[in-house]
């Protein structure tokens, strides 16, 4: 055992040397050599132009209208809001049956947003400027899972829209026959996050033909 223990010891040196060669043919170049050819980046100031005022509680999601006035969120207070975000004028506001709205939509028109959460659904509405009018009776249920509602999202139509859930799935539905059209398995646990590919993809996600 001993001379065992000898030999890896005068054998790890020559090891450690291999690697640190193999390892320096890899880089092309070190950062700080690039980092001299760029032009430095000009000052990134922000600033707060608008403050949206009235959830009572956190806001956990958002999502903008194209034009990039109108804007959606779902807060912890149970309430869905539609706002002109250059007035900072509540547009719209929609009661949910739980506290927790986690998610949040507008469709690709404008006339239709989505939103769900620790109710395990995904309901639909069309926002309305008409203040008397009851909003949560009118929306609709697009599908259900078995655990919470994480992200929700419309494809390039006012129709479709896919759902992900803590139950490991995603899924995807019609929100005018109230139900679902696909569903993908592939994750373990719960998914948090759903997005459509672009173009290409990496080899670090799960990608389902719909």
């Amino acid at each position: 055992m001993k001379t065992r223990c000898w030999r890896q010891s005068r054998v790890r040196p020559s090891l450690k040397g291999k690697l640190e060669e193999e390892k320096a043919k890899l880089p092309d170049l070190e950062l700080h050599q690039v980092a001299k050819h760029m032009e430095a980046p000009e000052r990134f100031v922000m600033k707060t132009r608008r403050t949206l005022t009235g959830h009572g509680n956190k806001v956990l999601c958002m999502d903008w209208f194209k034009n990039k006035r109108r804007m959606v969120t779902s807060s912890q207070d149970g309430k869905a809001v539609v706002w002109d975000s250059f007035t900072t004028n509540k547009e719209c506001t929609v009661a949910m049956n739980c506290k927790w709205v986690v998610a949040c939509a507008y469709a690709p028109s404008g006339r239709v947003t989505a939103c769900g959460g620790l109710d395990n659904k995904c309901f639909v509405y069309l926002p309305t400027f008409d203040k008397n009018e009851n909003m949560a009776a009118k929306k609709k249920s697009v599908a259900m899972h078995t655990d919470y509602l994480s992200a929700c999202s419309f494809t390039n139509s006012d129709v479709q829209i896919l759902t992900a859930s803590g139950d490991g799935t995603c899924a995807c539905g019609t929100w005018r026959a109230g139900s679902c059209c696909s569903a993908f398995y592939g994750h373990a646990t719960d998914v948090l996050c759903l997005d459509l590919a672009a173009s290409e993809t990496w080899n670090t996600f799960f990608v389902w033909k719909m």
